[in-house]
């Protein structure tokens, strides 16, 4: 739910033949950095800026102590170490898939919530990954090296990808951790960044659902609010909590009105440097697509869980995650459909393009940058809909259709050299793949069936009964009784039976397993409009984007931060109330009291039964959440907000309604990032929970 990464499509990896900048006319009226804008790398971080506004020295020491206490959870969030004893904090919507597949029917921990009172007690999650940036080196050359401007897109896309998926082969072998090449400024710069992974993270602490999403879906994307979303888990190695050097200590004063904070974590995409054709294209064709798929698929999901009470816990997490995408989504749309946005995205690329077009030198270099891209969107027009529905999203909300293609693609793609294969398959990639093929986390089949029924109706729905892919896979059934086929006679909940299949390639097409079979007549489509992505679309955005990020720099400068790609980003920004649109002031915090003022006693505004045991017990005065400018985005859930000292004072795990269109335009009028108060936490874990364990170990008892 909130600031999850929601993935619409796959990102683009924006990457030029050459990295040479080529100097344009400085002296332009495009507009730099605005208010506290900025997902700013680590290594580039804007510190005059901050000293300039707020009279704060960010030194190194600052930001090598949070990027080294800053965690990525693997499943689209972020974190923090809290101890030196590899305590990880992160919202309880990144941890939910955990706590999810750690419940049962007889004890669920999404409805109870979960306390571990020693360490023997604490859960191992089936499949979660935490990663910590160890250290980012520039790569450029690198990546670009055997391509020229006399190169091909196509082939210099395929050549780059071959660079970057051996660069990260050497690095993982070379020192045994996982290593990634980040695209940055669309193609304009490559960093390898290497990470040290934890796959050993178990659960210490989870609060009940209802009130960590407290107000549910109607509350989502809004404020004020009343939510405790965070939860706790440990990093383990070898058996034992992991001891780490770096982790963030607990304000004692907690959030204060006005002070400057800073939220290092992973924003998953942004848009900001997108051309007005792709933002045209997202507005028409597919953002209207993926809404109505994930209205498809809530509708789906809502079915499912309404027909009984272990059906309502089974989907519970499912539904939140379509129900947050859905919400998002709707609001990026808005964003695109608003006149004074296009128009300045619109200015801008204009005021750009003429700079351009004024040098001979830039005009040769650049000039066609955006006419290109314009034209390779209107070839994506034409394969959009088949290559999101049939490769970007058709594994969405089915566990056993994506286990089922990533074995089909296992099989075969290990079969070829590392830099032939699909990015995901690389060598470097398989570790984490493999830690999720073969996860222990339970399986639902008749939720399968139901998700499944839903992907089938849709893809009749906008591809049509004729389409030769959907009438292979219904098979002349319909798209229920093909979907309960498909799922009744798979075997794939048995991870001995996928790790067998996987190891062999001619088991794997010869396979009867239902499961399987519909991979197979999946794959064969998806990767023709995959390839047709790939060297019609992507080659040519990679080699022009490039070009466009580079003139953006050359005007910019250092005060210039890349879209976001899922790597560690660094923002800052005071806490800060604001004025809603019927210029009614809105407080900087939200107090415990407020939370029994909004309770009604029905979901999704029924608070849990010790929560209303506790009252009495209570300060009622306690901040609870609060807003604050920073420049936050999807997957920056369970970013830890901290003080100029570098402490605890919150966790962020939203952002308002109006904060939406961010994604494309920062602003920061009404627009907020929205956290959980430290303060809150602690009351609710000493008063309601009484969890000790956890408050000394934060040294906050």
């Amino acid at each position: 739910m909130r600031h999850r990464t929601v993935s619409v499509q796959t990102l683009l990896l924006f990457m030029p033949k050459r990295t040479s900048f080529i100097p344009i006319l400085i002296l332009l009226a495009i507009p730099a950095v605005q208010a506290d804008e900025g997902l700013w790398l680590f290594n580039r971080f804007p510190k005059d800026l901050v000293k300039e506004r707020y009279n704060f020295d960010v030194t190194d020491q600052f930001l090598d102590h949070l990027r080294l206490s800053s965690v990525r959870f693997n499943n689209g969030g972020s974190g923090s170490f809290v101890s030196r004893d590899g305590l990880l904090f992160t919202n309880h919507h990144v941890g939910a898939e955990c706590i999810q597949q750690l419940s049962t029917p007889a004890q669920d921990y999404m409805a109870n919530g979960f306390y571990a009172a020693s360490q023997a007690e604490e859960k191992a999650c089936p499949a979660l990954e935490v990663n910590v940036l160890l250290d980012i080196q520039d790569v450029t050359g690198k990546v670009n090296m055997g391509v020229t401007d006399s190169t091909p897109d196509a082939e210099a896309n395929r050549v780059r990808k071959a660079n970057m998926s051996r660069l990260e082969k050497e690095c993982t072998a070379e020192t045994g951790n996982r290593c990634d090449v980040v695209t940055l400024y669309s193609g304009g710069q490559y960093h390898l960044y290497r990470y040290r992974k934890y796959t050993d993270i178990r659960l210490v602490f989870a609060p009940e659902y209802s009130i960590a999403a407290f107000g549910g879906d109607p509350d989502n994307f809004t404020y004020p609010r009343y939510c405790l979303d965070f939860a706790m888990f440990r990093a383990y190695e070898n058996g034992r909590p992991a001891t780490v050097s770096h982790f963030l200590k607990w304000s004692k004063e907690g959030v204060q009105d006005g002070e400057l904070t800073f939220v290092p974590g992973h924003p998953g995409a942004t848009g900001r440097l997108m051309t007005v054709a792709q933002l045209e294209f997202s507005r028409d064709l597919s953002y209207p697509l993926v809404l109505a798929r994930l209205h498809s698929q809530v509708r789906a999901i809502e079915a499912f869980g309404a027909v009984n009470a272990e059906n309502h816990r089974v989907a519970q997490e499912e539904l939140q995650s379509a129900q947050n995408s859905y919400k998002a989504y709707s609001g990026f749309l808005r964003g695109l459909r608003d006149p004074k946005l296009m128009a300045r995205k619109r200015a801008e690329e204009e005021e750009l393009r003429k700079a351009v077009q004024s040098g001979a030198t830039s005009r040769t270099r650049y000039g066609n940058a955006w006419d290109e891209i314009a034209s390779a969107y209107k070839t994506y027009r034409t394969i959009y809909k088949p290559y999101w529905l049939l490769e970007s999203s058709a594994t969405r909300g089915s566990r056993m259709m994506s286990l089922a293609r990533n074995i089909v693609r296992y099989a075969a793609e290990k079969q070829k050299p590392d830099g032939e294969r699909l990015r995901e398959f690389t060598d470097s990639a398989l570790p984490s793949l493999e830690q999720e093929m073969y996860s222990t986390a339970p399986i639902n089949t008749e939720m399968e069936k139901a998700v499944l029924t839903d992907y089938f109706r849709f893809l009749e729905q906008h591809l049509g009964v004729r389409d030769a892919t959907f009438k292979a896979i219904v098979g002349g059934k319909t798209p229920k009784q093909a979907a309960d086929y498909y799922v009744s006679t798979s075997h794939l909940d048995n991870v001995e039976y996928r790790k067998q299949l996987a190891s062999d390639p001619a088991a794997v097409q010869k396979s009867p397993d239902g499961m399987i079979r519909l991979a197979l007549i999946l794959d064969k489509p998806a990767r023709h409009y995959r390839k047709q992505y790939e060297d019609r679309v992507e080659a040519v955005v990679v080699a022009n984007a490039s070009k466009i990020a580079q003139a953006k720099f050359a005007v910019e400068g250092e005060r210039s931060y890349p879209d976001a790609t899922f790597t560690l980003r660094l923002s800052f920004g005071p806490v800060r109330g604001y004025e809603d649109a019927a210029g009614k002031r809105v407080p900087y915090a939200t107090t415990v009291k407020g939370i029994y003022e909004r309770a009604t006693g029905k979901p999704p505004f029924k608070l849990p039964e010790r929560w209303l045991r506790s009252k009495a017990a209570l300060r009622l005065d306690t901040p609870f959440n609060f807003v604050t400018t920073n420049d936050t985005h999807g997957g920056n859930s369970g970013s830890p907000t901290v003080n100029t000292r570098g402490e605890v004072v919150g966790i962020l795990f939203d952002g308002n309604i109006e904060g939406l269109p961010n994604r494309f335009v920062f602003t920061d009028q009404q627009a907020r990032s929205v956290h959980v108060a430290a303060q809150g936490i602690v009351e609710a874990l000493r008063t309601v929970y009484k969890a000790h364990r956890v408050l000394e170990e934060i040294s906050a008892e």
